[in-house]
């Protein structure tokens, strides 16, 4: 393939691929690339996956940033259609004051829709709206061959299904048809309240999540003793009317890397005392754009430097709803114990289980937080790998950069179609990732 040498990362910055990259405009340049590469191939989006999902050390990727059009959208029925490379950031600056949002989001405006896809994300309405792969009506995928493939629920289903979810190791994504979704407003309602334990953190999230249409619960990760998991709760609904001009983005970016001894168990203990005493022992409410309630750490572009520059990793795992309580408590305990954890600590419920085989969610609780890179972090990575095995979970492989293929292989029970399906559409092993030989997908 012919293509600039880049040196590519993960967000977490800890796993590095050297490769071959060149930016397709079309999808016949994309067929080009993927047909005159001389071994795998990966495609890499916005760079928001935080491990090596998206890397391909030593091979060739195809950026999807160029692939970026709009083609198509249907103000009766909120259809769209676009390219990969579109990313969230550019649907809301175009939709959210015409009154339509993309029905599901990460934690980052800058992902792509793409990298939706391939990762089936998740948002803080999943109990209500499940994950991004429940609204995608169509995509059209370049083959490993060179075929271009129509998916949907009815075309195509079992490749479909592998796709959704599926860690782009079925073919390059070039289109994706999904329904946007109407609002009344471009603000949000936004409901605060401390609670001062896990049980007293988890009762709020199981009450909220009835009630409400978004949840999310920042927890105190650092916390040890009867105040292990104590937190903030947040529940959010869109507000009736109003489409008010939102105030331009005046975003900060981080210039530097930060020196690795900045996070240190005392700063990071620190801020977090004072992040749970910034809400009132009585609770608040708040009125914020939608934006600026989905997407908080946008405000500051570059906010991995904080952790210098030999990165982080960042855990995340579903934990199901009948062993939730103790999960997660036993998560955060040895959390709290290695004294890793930064404050970056979300905690929220997942509902119903997600269309691709590989699909992260299920019903239950998913924890997800940061730990800088340390020599002993990858060793608490495992402790907390096991931690999740004997209470029934699995990773997210997103976020991933440390789980074993033995635990990987436990934690997706589909995984066997999964691979039956990547053996059919692409025997040669066209695409591959630096995760896919690290979790020895299709090995089997």
């Amino acid at each position: 393939m012919q293509g600039e040498e880049r040196m590519l990362t993960g967000w977490g910055r800890t796993t590095i691929a050297h490769t071959r990259a060149a930016a397709p405009a079309s999808d016949m340049e994309a067929a080009a690339l993927l047909g005159g590469a001389a071994g795998p191939m990966i495609a890499f989006g916005g760079g928001r996956s935080y491990g090596d999902a998206a890397l391909n050390d030593g091979g060739d990727t195809l950026l999807t940033g160029a692939l970026n059009r709009i083609l198509s959208f249907d103000e009766a029925s909120g259809e769209i259609v676009c390219e990969p490379g579109v990313t969230f950031r550019e649907l809301i600056d175009r939709f959210l004051d015409r009154g339509w949002i993309v029905p599901v989001s990460p934690g980052t405006a800058f992902a792509t829709i793409g990298g939706a896809v391939a990762n089936d994300v998740h948002g803080k309405n999943h109990d209500r709206a499940g994950s991004f792969g429940d609204h995608v009506l169509w995509l059209d995928l370049l083959a490993p061959d060179g075929r271009l493939l129509r998916l949907s629920p009815r075309e195509n289903v079992e490749l479909w299904r592998a796709t959704i979810g599926g860690i782009g190791l079925t073919g390059v994504i070039l289109r994706v048809a999904f329904a946007m979704k109407r609002v009344r407003s471009s603000l949000v309602t936004v409901r605060e309240a401390r609670a001062g334990d896990l049980d007293a953190l988890m009762a709020a999230l199981r009450a909220a999540r009835a009630q409400s249409t978004y949840t999310v619960a920042w927890i105190d990760a650092t916390a040890t003793g009867r105040s292990v998991g104590r937190g903030i709760l947040e529940a959010a609904e869109h507000a009736e009317a109003g489409f008010t001009a939102r105030p331009a983005r005046r975003a900060l970016r981080l210039p530097v890397d930060f020196p690795g001894f900045a996070l240190n168990p005392l700063s990071i203990g620190l801020f977090n005392q004072l992040y749970y005493r910034r809400v009132p022992a009585a609770g608040r409410a708040r009125t914020l754009s939608f934006d600026a309630f989905l997407y908080p750490l946008d405000a500051l572009l570059d906010w991995n430097r904080m952790y210098g520059r030999r990165g982080f990793y960042q855990f995340q795992c579903v934990i199901p709803e009948a062993e939730a309580d103790r999960g997660i408590r036993a998560l955060l305990e040895t959390i709290a114990a290695s004294r890793s954890a930064s404050f970056l600590a979300v905690l929220k419920t997942l509902g119903s289980s997600g269309r691709g085989f590989l699909s992260f969610p299920f019903p239950g609780f998913t924890l997800a937080l940061d730990f800088p890179a340390r020599g002993k972090t990858p060793e608490l990575m495992a402790r907390l790998e096991r931690l999740t095995l004997d209470h029934g979970g699995r990773v997210y492989l997103a976020k991933d950069a440390c789980l074993s293929s033995e635990g990987f292989r436990r934690m997706y029970p589909q995984l066997p179609h999964y691979e039956a399906v990547l053996h059919e559409i692409d025997p040669m092993g066209r695409l591959r990732s630096d995760m896919a030989r690290r979790l020895r997908i299709g090995d089997a």
